[in-house]
């Protein structure tokens, strides 16, 4: 494997040392979620999500929600496609309003990178049920015409949060938790007896590159499983790929290193998500939280100066499972982390 050549500052996505969170968090109230993102990560903030909320709140309804002409509703098996909207729909689109409510509220004048995550349309397919019962995903007009939707709306998306941050620089995250079931024909029928056929990768591939390209901003892929394709998000265009690098083996490391040769960004989560037990001389030690990445570097055999420019350090997945105490002590965490690895690499 050859060195990669280093980044250009002029195509930075963010500065050396920046840190940023996956996007959901513990509570209720959007404005205090804003402020502690804003104070925690300050280099790269991104928008709340806050499933604790309710239906509606969480990333299938969030995203169902900016479904261009595709209405949905909450039915007792989850979210579906209805032929016209009803109260949840209501509910959802209201939620994000005040979202971008305390947004503006808490970061008017920002003019750094700014990150908006959406669920992605794999993950989306594989759980937005037809009118009739099906899993999207089990019909490819009917999951295709679903990515369009959602192009579209995020393209909405983008621009009302643009109007409320004039001055801030986009980003896209697609999250995609349940991609790699989708490649591996692991998504159950909504019975929970069957399998849905497994999706080929080039499919999978030319399906995100549409979505990618279409953001019009920088777009990545987050994909906090086991295993996470990394290749196939390469090949599709992300800008950055997101991953939990705990659970990275050496298995992973060619995909890695072939997306780095690419100028793929990495957000790397090393950061428990959860308090799991982890004693605090642990994770306040901020360069012990950043060696599996450092090791995993040092295998690949890039340049220690490159690794402050590629890399940004993130929680292992969302925090929405987070006492309130921890989630702020995660990303304070990371936020160090971060800046750690910036100064041993710098």
């Amino acid at each position: 494997m050859t060195q990669p050549a280093a980044i250009p500052t002029s195509t930075r996505l963010w500065e050396p040392g920046t840190a940023t969170g996956v996007g959901s968090l513990p509570g209720t109230d959007p404005v205090e979620a804003c402020r502690l993102v804003f104070g925690e990560l300050p280099d790269l903030p991104h928008l709340p999500e806050l499933p604790g909320r309710g239906a509606g709140a969480e990333m299938i309804g969030r995203a169902a929600g900016l479904l261009a002409d595709m209405p949905v509703d909450l039915q007792p098996s989850g979210w579906r496609l209805v032929p016209r909207p009803g109260v949840d729909l209501r509910r959802t689109r209201d939620l994000m309003a005040r979202d971008l409510d305390a947004l503006g509220e808490v970061a008017a004048g920002y003019t750094g990178p700014f990150k908006v995550a959406v669920t992605g349309p794999w993950t989306l397919a594989a759980a937005i049920e037809l009118t009739r019962g099906h899993k999207a995903l089990k019909d490819p007009g009917a999951s295709r015409d679903m990515a369009e939707a959602l192009a579209e709306g995020i393209a909405r998306h983008l621009a009302r949060i643009a109007r409320v941050l004039p001055g801030a620089r986009l980003v896209v995250q697609l999250d995609e938790p349940n991609l790699p079931a989708v490649l591996a024909g692991r998504v159950r029928t909504p019975s929970g007896f069957g399998v849905l056929p497994a999706v080929a990768q080039d499919v999978a591939a030319d399906r995100l590159r549409g979505l990618l390209a279409g953001a019009g901003v920088p777009a990545g892929v987050h994909c906090c499983a086991a295993s996470p394709p990394v290749d196939l998000l390469r090949r599709a265009g992300a800008a950055f790929v997101s991953v939990d690098a705990t659970a990275l083996t050496h298995a992973d490391d060619d995909a890695i290193g072939e997306a780095v040769e690419a100028g793929t960004a990495l957000l790397l989560g090393v950061v428990p998500a959860r308090d799991t037990g982890v004693r605090d001389t642990e994770l306040s030690d901020a360069r012990r939280s950043v060696e599996p990445v450092r090791s995993m570097w040092r295998r690949l055999g890039f340049s220690p100066e490159q690794l402050r420019e590629v890399v940004v350090v993130t929680p292992t997945c969302g925090l929405a499972g987070a006492t309130p105490a921890y989630a702020r002590v995660a990303l304070r965490r990371c936020r160090e982390a971060g800046r750690a690895l910036a100064d041993d690499s710098a």
